[in-house]
């Protein structure tokens, strides 16, 4: 190809943003224009989520086509699921911190909200937890409260707001600011009515609860990105009624725990799992009470869930 021809196709390239993903297809917001455009990976081996950062090829003047995504930058940090065949799944890129949104209504799943935050440590994102409904009687259960402590006790930092109040926004704000945010949690929480509280062009629909189940309806069908002031970017998800981390082997559980990582140097043996193992420190501190009881069976589940989704020659006996 000339040097003429190069040039000319580098004039048409540009940087963008994901800001949608729907597999091949995306949404994009480049550089000079805060429009989204859609766009389409380029080649088979490509591939791209959410706050990804982009090289793309606009199509010619006149043409058709859609812009072709032609490179996907290094991430700084990633967001991962364990998809329906036991595989890694990347949800959303680029995140500074995961806000997990939990409610008394639907009833709290705190084993949904521990594994997202153990994903969160995974990927190498700051977590925080947001207590929405806060207004509702539930919320001021001595179950409920004792839920909270044990977060708090873990070292997480937990807002509680009522969505409905004039103020939510800008608490809500208070602790996304600066961030490239992204909030996850069960369907019928107020993830969306949170979004479109802080970022109104996002126009995400939201629902109330099933009237027959009690849980929530899924209002968000994609992941996408929303700037919410010059500094802050808040990406919203659909709301899931389950959620596993990727597969991570039996010593990298304990990371998604900072309670349990923080005493797993005084243990006798430094391999220990903090399971059966004799001279235990983690396991000392649940029969104290100083590390919550609940908090360690939540570990141990997960250590169990990461060995079934191991391949068969990796589980342990």
């Amino acid at each position: 190809m000339s040097d003429a021809s190069n040039n000319a196709d580098a004039s048409n390239e540009l940087p963008a943003r994901v800001v949608e993903s729907f597999g091949r297809r995306v949404m994009v917001r480049t550089s000079d224009d805060g429009a989204p455009v859609p766009a389409e990976l380029f080649g088979k081996r490509l591939s791209s989520v959410c706050g990804d950062h982009v090289r793309i090829r606009l199509p010619a003047p006149g043409s058709a086509d859609v812009a072709r995504v032609i490179e996907v930058s290094e991430r700084h940090s990633l967001l991962q699921r364990t998809d329906s065949r036991g595989r890694a799944e990347a949800l959303a890129a680029n995140l500074n911190l995961l806000a997990v949104v939990i409610a008394p209504q639907p009833a709290v799943d705190p084993f949904i909200a521990d594994r997202y935050l153990a994903a969160a440590h995974f990927g190498g994102i700051q977590s925080a937890l947001i207590v929405n409904k806060s207004e509702l009687p539930e919320a001021a259960t001595p179950q409920f409260q004792a839920m909270l402590r044990e977060y708090r006790q873990a070292g997480y930092p937990v807002l509680e707001i009522s969505a409905l109040a004039d103020t939510a926004a800008s608490e809500v704000l208070a602790l996304l600011e600066g961030t490239s945010a992204m909030l996850v949690g069960q369907s019928g929480v107020g993830k969306s009515t949170l979004t479109n509280r802080l970022a109104p062009a996002s126009s995400r629909l939201t629902r109330t609860l099933s009237d027959a189940t009690g849980e929530g309806r899924h209002t968000s069908v994609s992941t996408a990105l929303f700037q919410v002031n010059a500094a802050t970017e808040l990406i919203d998800s659909p709301g899931v009624r389950d959620f596993a981390p990727p597969p991570v082997e039996d010593a990298q559980v304990q990371v998604g725990w900072p309670e349990i990582l923080k005493l797993a140097g005084d243990c006798r043996f430094n391999n220990c799992l903090h399971l059966r193992e004799p001279g235990c420190a983690v396991t000392a501190a649940v029969a104290e009470g100083s590390v919550s009881a609940r908090r360690y069976e939540s570990y141990k589940r997960l250590v169990n869930l990461m060995r079934t989704l191991a391949p068969a020659y990796q589980r342990r006996r």
